[in-house]
């Protein structure tokens, strides 16, 4: 199957000179769910920013559904890969949710009620019709992480990249978060998450891409790269919860040895119990 996003060889420098991206190539594949990992500094928000179009890497390519991405299709880029920013303030910029939501559709010219279809479907999405009249700016964090993704849902893009997503959020809003990325990968949005908490990654990613020093260190299921102690420690990245209780398990014998760690606590439970 042909991948909906190619990154060819990408490389992308900042003013001071050292690369950000130094020769990136990912393929993402419909309905994906990938988990972007990697110290602060390794390149993962630069690389989402020449995903979505906002940047433009200095040399390599960038492939939409196998076309290649040249001046003229970069608006189709921007508006297929959506990104979600992980400061919200970066990224609202209207007087109003409503009129926040509606920004983007907007400026693809659709027909107004097109747009009013968008914008009642996203805030529905987000549960924000409550607060479709408020400043978002007068908002708590977490109502504006709902609100930059409401942003992006109204576009109807095939591909989400969140940055951090969780950056602002209490355990509710982590909770209210994992829900609804859950309900998008369900209705087959293609989900790419940067993010610190290793523990999420391993229980919601079907793949983990892990970056350093602005090069793709490793690839892979989650139960291989984290299972790879040579990468976590060039990563400077810990090992789930969950996988160092597997492994307390194992030497007491209370796990099958030639079983898998299973990505989530339901699933270790359901084996111990056939167990």
């Amino acid at each position: 199957m042909q991948p909906i996003l190619q990154a060819k060889n990408l490389r992308f420098c900042y003013d001071f000179g050292v690369p950000a991206l130094d020769g990136v190539s990912l393929d993402v594949h419909a309905g994906e769910r990938i988990a972007v990992l990697g110290p602060n500094g390794a390149g993962k928000s630069t690389f989402f920013l020449c995903l979505n179009g906002v940047l433009v890497p200095e040399s390599g390519q960038l492939l939409l559904h196998g076309k290649p991405v040249d001046k003229k299709a970069r608006k189709m880029l921007c508006e297929q890969v959506g990104i979600v920013f992980q400061n919200a303030d970066d990224q609202i910029i209207a007087s109003t949710v409503a009129a926040e939501v509606s920004f983007g559709p907007m400026n693809l010219r659709l027909p107004r009620n097109e747009v009013a279809r968008r914008v009642d479907h996203a805030l529905d999405y987000m549960d924000l019709q409550a607060f479709r009249a408020r400043p978002p700016h007068d908002l708590s964090g977490g109502e504006k992480k709902r609100v930059s993704i409401a942003d992006i849902l109204a576009m109807e893009s095939e591909i989400i990249l969140l940055d951090e997503p969780a950056a602002s959020l209490d355990p509710a809003g982590e909770e209210r978060l994992e829900h609804v990325l859950a309900r998008l990968s369900d209705e087959g949005c293609t989900l790419l998450i940067s993010t610190h908490d290793m523990d999420f990654a391993f229980r919601w990613a079907t793949r983990v891409v892990v970056f350093a020093d602005g090069k793709i260190l490793a690839d892979g299921t989650p139960q291989a790269v984290f299972g790879d102690a040579a990468v976590l420690r060039q990563a400077h990245l810990r090992r789930p919860l969950l996988m160092e209780v597997w492994d307390a398990l194992r030497t007491r014998s209370l796990v099958p040895l030639d079983a898998t760690c299973p990505t989530t606590v339901e699933g270790l439970e359901q084996l111990l119990g056939e167990k």
